[in-house]
């Protein structure tokens, strides 16, 4: 099997059908692949979903494991050579997976590569970042990055035309691809997986980060395009309510803390 497509639901049917409508109309046969959704306990039925194509498998999560761990129990069962992480809120865009695929085939020095992102109305999507400074979300979460919008920007990489291939620090997990394996230059095997130390946000950041440890490149490729009707849930409210009462405002500033925790402090 080339690749395996790893898709976590949670409460996302609807665009989940949409999504999988695109990658099966879209995706050549010059490749093997299969699709693995992983339904993340949150009490969508997606049994029938199986029926569409026989390339779609289901697993169902005993519990809610998180981005991070709802897509390792995905490629725990996957067979393919490679994996494209994949939200269920994306839709692809002519021949994006190919593109991506052929890419890593060609590069072995490169450990994920990620398309560009659009927003459902066409405009750009800032998916590939530099990694952050501690105080960038807050910069990203209150007014004070109205005053502080070049420091803003600068992380964005808003500078960059995003339109060509670049080496980039780390990109939005929302569509990742990496090969199953990699061999390290010690000889040792690498398999890039997600840190389950975070149940939701930075854990795409951590494994960018890994890649580069690990001696491996991390590549934003435009050529490949897909939507993502992307809604940044932890910021729903303003800022001095999340506090309050939203969960996942404080789901991102608990990964915010174990991610500079494990990595160190950078201003």
């Amino acid at each position: 099997m080339d690749l395996s497509i790893i898709i976590v639901n949670y409460h996302s049917r609807a665009k989940l059908e949409t999504c999988l409508d695109s990658i099966l109309k879209v995706s050549p046969d010059n490749f093997s692949y299969e699709i693995i959704l992983v339904e993340n306990n949150s009490g969508d039925d997606l049994s029938d979903l199986v029926n569409i194509s026989d390339k779609i498998k289901l697993i169902n999560s005993s519990k809610n494991l998180g981005m991070g761990g709802g897509n390792n129990l995905g490629i725990k069962a996957a067979t393919g050579d490679y994996i494209f992480i994949l939200n269920p809120d994306t839709v692809i865009k002519e021949n994006a997976v190919s593109i991506l695929l052929n890419y890593l085939k060609t590069n072995p020095t490169v450990a994920i590569v990620g398309p560009k992102l659009l927003n459902p109305d066409g405009s750009l999507q800032y998916s590939c970042s530099r990694f952050p400074k501690v105080y960038m979300p807050i910069l990203r979460r209150t007014f004070l990055g109205d005053y502080f919008a070049v420091n803003r920007d600068e992380f964005q990489m808003r500078e960059f035309d995003h339109n060509s291939i670049k080496e980039v620090d780390w990109l939005m997990g929302s569509a990742l691809m990496f090969k199953k394996q990699l061999v390290l230059d010690n000889g040792k095997i690498w398999e890039p997986r997600f840190d389950e130390l975070y149940f939701m946000y930075f854990e795409d950041t951590d494994l960018c980060r890994t890649a580069g440890k690990n001696g491996f490149k991390v590549v934003y490729n435009p050529e490949a395009i897909l939507i993502h009707d992307h809604a940044r849930e932890s910021a729903k409210y303003p800022w001095y309510l999340a506090i309050f009462l939203d969960r996942l405002a404080w789901r991102h500033i608990g990964s915010w803390v174990k991610y500079f925790y494990k990595w160190g402090i950078k201003f």
